[in-house]
């Protein structure tokens, strides 16, 4: 699938994103393990999603399924049962890591395959530390497919080598099987999502901040002694579907759009702080917590007049989905913008830091690759391209951004790729300016 977009004349309405990946993929497999039923309101339907939900059927759960809300009848900490076959993750990788941590510590053996993408991404940074706990898991050369064979778990004291709330996540579920507690060291702090809906339904967790600019910190894990509760969840926006349009109204030279209903955690708002860093003109109202500990909010972006900025150390873990869609703000600001320590953006998806300079170049844009990041010298009058969506769901949106503030029409091959978390993302983008998307 092709995709044509040129820049409107002007970008201004109201638009609620998609509900959030990372929650409704917990969701799913937390309440699964939880007693009761679980209603997750909201929910995301996509490629990722799905997979997760196919899978914990497979795995003996009961899940009710329309188009508002997902009911999940959790079989408790014990009520999986094994599989027929292999466990197929599609290319997400969070339900993959998420899901090597809940299978380790159960009676029955698993596999966990996906996509020929997702095959290439590493999953040794999940396997060793979970197999430190006892787990009995081999991967195929460093990546998938796993083989689980189910195992006695033990607590484990582990610091995280590389900040990565998958990581995390996984050793986190893997604890609540395992016979004492489980301390987690990461260097700078990573989306708490799991740690959140964990402690909504019943489970110790506890966050001590290190050092003495609050980054970092230790999470402790103690086995729950009468298992997870349900809780009834509402899925917020999710904020990395919302940073397009995000970035899409600060950009744009006629803007103003309002995101409703958008989840504000804030170890998830990084790029929100490096826009406001840049100048950008973001407003954030109708602030909220959800059932599941989630801030949501409202945020509003205009018409913004950028200067660059450098970007490292803890406020990449906290916008390491959006850095596709901050290099495209990065060519509109006036002077220099930097990141830094950003080399896992070479093993996502795709490989972003080079698959962000090779298409954003065909546009026009000034930028270069480093080991572990990017620069980018702006402001760029952006010219019409065919650029390739690189099988990235983030950098085909990325360029359908740029494409806004490009002259000419823009052409991005392999845009159904977007499925993958956003299925309408150009139906969306057509509903703020029709003329934009043909």
């Amino acid at each position: 699938m092709q995709q044509t977009i040129s820049s409107p004349r002007q970008l201004s309405g109201q638009l609620r994103v998609p509900s959030d990946r990372s929650i409704t993929v917990r969701g799913a497999l937390l309440g699964s393990i939880a007693q009761g039923a679980c209603r997750i309101e909201g929910y995301l339907d996509s490629d990722d999603t799905r997979a997760a939900i196919q899978i914990m059927r497979q795995l003996g759960v009961s899940i009710e399924q329309d188009q508002r809300a997902l009911t999940v009848h959790g079989r408790g900490l014990r009520g999986l049962r094994p599989a027929d076959a292999a466990l197929h993750c599609d290319s997400s990788g969070t339900t993959m890591r998420l899901l090597a941590g809940l299978l380790a510590g159960q009676s029955f053996n698993s596999v966990l395959d996906g996509s020929a993408q997702l095959r290439k991404r590493p999953m040794r940074r999940i396997s060793e530390p979970l197999n430190q706990m006892g787990a009995r898991i081999t991967d195929t050369q460093g990546g998938a497919p796993l083989h689980i064979a189910g195992a006695a778990l033990r607590g484990i004291h582990y610091t995280l080598p590389v900040a990565s709330a998958q990581v995390k996540s996984a050793l986190l579920l893997a604890a609540l099987y395992a016979e004492g507690d489980t301390m987690i060291t990461e260097p700078v702090v990573t989306r708490d999502h799991t740690e959140r809906l964990m402690a909504a339904m019943g489970a110790q967790v506890e966050r001590r901040t290190s050092g003495d600019d609050g980054t970092g910190g230790v999470i402790h894990a103690t086995p729950p002694a009468h298992g997870l509760h349900a809780v009834d969840l509402c899925v917020p926006a999710d904020f990395s579907s919302a940073a397009f349009f995000l970035v899409a109204g600060c950009i744009h030279p006629q803007a103003r759009l309002r995101l409703t209903g958008v989840g504000l955690n804030p170890t998830r708002t990084g790029l929100l702080d490096a826009l406001e860093a840049m100048g950008a003109q973001v407003a954030v109202e109708a602030r909220a917590v959800d059932a599941g500990g989630e801030p949501v909010g409202d945020l509003i972006a205009s018409s913004s007049a950028l200067r660059g900025i450098t970007v490292s150390g803890e406020r990449v873990a906290r916008m390491i989905d959006e850095f596709p869609i901050f290099a495209v703000a990065a060519t509109q600001a006036q002077g220099t913008t930097v990141v830094r320590d950003a080399e896992e953006l070479r093993v996502k998806e795709s490989n972003r830091i080079d698959g962000l300079v090779e298409e954003l170049r065909k546009m026009g844009a000034r930028i270069d690759a480093t080991p572990d990041g990017f620069i980018v010298e702006g402001p760029t009058r952006l010219r019409s391209a065919v650029v390739d969506g690189r099988g990235d769901h983030r950098m085909a949106m990325a360029l359908a951004v740029a494409a806004l503030a490009a002259d000419g029409r823009t052409v991005i091959t392999g845009a159904e790729c977007v499925s993958k978390t956003y299925p309408g993302f150009f139906d969306d983008l057509a509903s703020l300016c029709p003329e934009a998307v043909s």
